[in-house]
């Protein structure tokens, strides 16, 4: 007797063995034990999932000679010859190769007789979605309302083939690819009963192989006992699989926890000389990255037989979450790409050296990263320069300005050139000073200057507890009178010589507007000088946000101030300076912004006005432009109406001439002369000739209506630019209009 393969000799031959298929099989029993019978059933899924083997137990379920039931017997004359392929009444058809409408019209013809030894007629159609639409459409009334004792079942790889109307005369059945557990255990049972001698991980990594088909899974268990000649070991089906070995990958993981490059290359280089595929070893190493990402988030989803489970564990310690969800879209993406690299070794060997490359910064999400600083560390001003300090007869000309006694004759300003030292983070709150560059910076408003120093105290906050916000609503402020201080001279030295703790002042820059009214605010505590220069990382939740960048960009650097001195005859006294204050200039709340002068023009010149000359003959104004736009023509024939200029109309006896210049030859072809001529004629009721002349155009209704959208661009703009909302934000918050954003309604 010939040998019979595992797929045919195994196939399942009632309900109870059917492996995978619950849900299916649960209906149907259900169904057969209430006697609520269909008569047409349709079973879809992929290749090897039991279509045509549940077809089968359901002809015996129908045809058992104990009755209709969902346990047929299995030795009666009618289960066994349907499970041998020869019961009359049980008609399997390949649509593949049937698919015409005579060859469905032959099997219809054939379903009007009884069943000669049978209780119904089943007919099977495996792969009905081949048949062409008449062979659909010829079996629609036989299949809605067919006779008593005929039962149709259907079965299909791609039910989105199918005509709804087949479908909505069927009870349809999703059958489910087969879980590798299911088939793990289905081959366990059938080795053990062909006495054949397995290895687990063998079966589990032909499971793997079938992707979902217990089909393709005992096909390839035959394979495997023909290539290891006996027992299914590891090795063999790895070697007939072409499978990788999964200690390769553990050791690519290993040498990538401790960063070693050439290590990752030596491995490549070995799986090379082996001839293993790297695009097959990419996915097996995405998988054992999957695993070891269920072993970090859930431990409990491991199995405990699982032969790799120690070095899931351990890989799943060695690497952080954020590094195993990396490494595994590197190695999708590489994969993928792998078809484009040079070759195969340089996409699999460059795919290793990224995920080298690209590791998380240290510590993970437990330790966010520190965002650079945007600027730049000034350098340490020397212990000899002067301080510098503005006048306040110079806070109109400066941006940024620091009040000072009108009579001291300390230095008026730094060079350009010089280093401005960063301000102190240890103290409660900064001291500051003028960066003489700060003129050729754009000024800000008095609201986005308070803003900007609250959020740099909230930044210097993070240093320590005693650090604290500097917050300000400042309208106006100006300075009060202060005590003279004699110049520098030999027995007076500078006061940037002298060691003193000098109190903190807040700089707003003013907005260049209307003259300052004064008012005093006080100043805020005073802060330790130091001279060394820190700048400390900034959070993410500390950063500007992106509409206050200018300003937050802009801002100048600060310089500790000194405090001032009291001079005698005699002896020197270091007194208390009195306290600096903040000066901003008021912004008049009533001031606008305006319309730029190009806006403000309007549409005054978008278009040279039309002179019209009206035909009274005709009863018309003359205005050709409005003509055009209104005549009911289409396509080319439109566009010479609407881009064509009228030169002239004059009246030729009963007839009409309209002469008009056209801008390019093309909209005088395809008749469109003459479908302008039949749209004229009826509008004016009279016969009209055309006379055309190439040249350049003007006034045309294209023109025209490109100048009515300008203007109502126009328009719209300056509405926008006037609207108070609009005029606040970019008063207060430096706004600006995106070029192209504004569009009329």
């Amino acid at each position: 007797m010939s040998y019979q393969v595992l797929a045919r000799k195994y196939r399942p031959k009632s309900f109870e063995t059917l492996v995978g298929q619950e849900h299916v099989v649960r209906a149907l029993s259900h169904a057969l034990e209430q006697q609520r019978l269909h008569h047409a059933y349709l079973f879809t899924g992929t290749r090897g999932v039991g279509k045509t083997t549940l077809s089968r137990i359901l002809a015996k379920a129908f045809n058992c000679e104990t009755g209709i039931t969902a346990h047929p017997c299995g030795v009666c004359g009618a289960c066994t010859a349907i499970d041998a392929g020869r019961f009359v009444d049980y008609i399997e058809m390949d649509a593949a190769s049937n698919r015409g409408v005579d060859e469905m019209a032959s099997l219809l013809e054939q379903a009007v007789y009884a069943p000669s030894n049978a209780r119904f007629k089943v007919y099977m159609i495996d792969e009905v979605h081949m048949l062409t639409n008449h062979a659909f459409n010829s079996m629609l009334k036989t299949l809605e309302e067919p006779p008593e004792h005929v039962k149709f079942i259907l079965a299909t790889t791609d039910p989105q083939k199918i005509p709804v109307t087949v479908l909505s005369r069927c009870l349809q059945f999703n059958l489910k690819q087969m879980p590798p557990g299911h088939i793990v255990s289905h081959l366990d049972n059938i080795l053990g009963q062909e006495q054949i001698g397995f290895d687990v991980p063998a079966l589990r990594l032909l499971a793997q192989g079938a992707h979902g088909s217990m089909r393709d899974a005992l096909s390839l268990t035959d394979q495997a006992i023909a290539y290891a000649a006996g027992k299914v070991t590891l090795d063999a089906v790895q070697s007939m699989l072409g499978s990788l070995d999964q200690s390769y990958l553990i050791r690519l993981l290993d040498a990538l926890a401790l960063q070693d490059g050439k290590g990752l290359l030596d491995i490549a280089d070995e799986m090379a000389a082996r001839s293993l595929s790297y695009k097959a070893a990419l996915q097996d190493l995405g998988s054992l990255l999957h695993q070891i990402a269920i072993a970090q988030m859930v431990p409990a989803a491991v199995a405990e037989d699982l032969p790799e489970r120690a070095d899931l564990m351990r890989l799943a310690q060695l690497f952080g979450k954020e590094e195993i969800q990396l490494f595994y879209q590197i190695t999708v993406h590489g994969r993928n790409e792998l078809g484009l690299a040079p070759d195969e070794y340089a996409g699999f060997s460059m795919t290793l050296l990224r995920m080298l490359a690209f590791r998380p910064t240290e510590g993970g999400s437990e330790q966010a990263p520190a965002n650079p600083s945007v600027a730049r560390t000034p350098a340490a001003r020397p212990a000899s320069a002067p301080l510098a300090v503005t006048p306040v007869n110079a806070v109109r000309s400066s941006p940024l300005s620091v009040a000072a006694p009108a009579p001291a004759t300390v230095p008026a300003t730094v060079p350009a050139s010089a280093p401005v030292p960063a301000p102190a983070q240890s103290g409660p709150a900064s001291a500051v000073a003028v960066d003489s560059s700060a003129s050729a910076r754009p000024a800000i408003s008095p609201a986005m200057a308070a803003l900007a120093a609250a959020r740099a105290g909230s930044n210097k906050a993070m240093g320590g507890a005693s650090k604290a916000p500097l917050a300000a609503a400042v309208d106006a402020v100006a300075v009060p009178a202060v005590t003279p201080v004699p110049p520098a001279s030999a027995s007076n030295p500078p006061l940037a010589s002298v060691a003193t703790v000098a109190p903190a002042v807040a700089v707003v820059p003013p907005v260049r507007s209307a003259p300052p009214q004064p008012a005093v605010v006080p100043a805020v505590a005073a802060a330790p000088v130091r001279r060394e220069v820190q700048f400390e990382p900034v959070g993410m939740d500390d950063m500007p946000p992106p509409w206050d960048d200018d300003v937050m960009f802009s801002s100048s650097p600060v310089v500790a101030a000194k405090p001032l001195m009291a001079q005698t005859d005699t002896v020197r006294t270091q007194v208390a300076a009195p306290p600096l204050v903040a000066v901003v200039p008021r912004v008049e709340q009533s001031s606008e912004i305006k319309v730029p002068a190009a806006i403000e023009a309007g549409s005054e010149t978008l278009a040279k006005p039309f002179v019209s000359i009206p035909v009274t003959e005709l009863g018309w104004d003359g205005h050709w432009p409005n003509l055009a736009a209104s005549l009911p023509v289409r396509a080319v024939a439109q566009q010479l109406a609407q881009q064509s200029e009228l030169v002239k109309c004059e009246i030729n006896g009963n007839a009409v001439v309209f002469h008009l210049r056209v801008p390019l030859p093309t909209l005088l072809s395809s008749g469109s002369v003459d479908k302008l001529i039949a749209a004229l004629s009826e509008r004016f009721g009279r016969d009209v000739r055309i006379e055309t002349q190439i040249g350049a155009v003007e006034q045309t209704a294209n023109a025209q209506a490109v100048a009515e959208r300008a203007a109502r661009q126009v328009q719209a703009e300056k509405s926008i630019r006037s609207d108070s909302f609009v005029q606040t934000l970019m008063r207060e918050f430096g706004a600006t209009i995106a070029t192209g954003s504004v569009k009329p309604i």
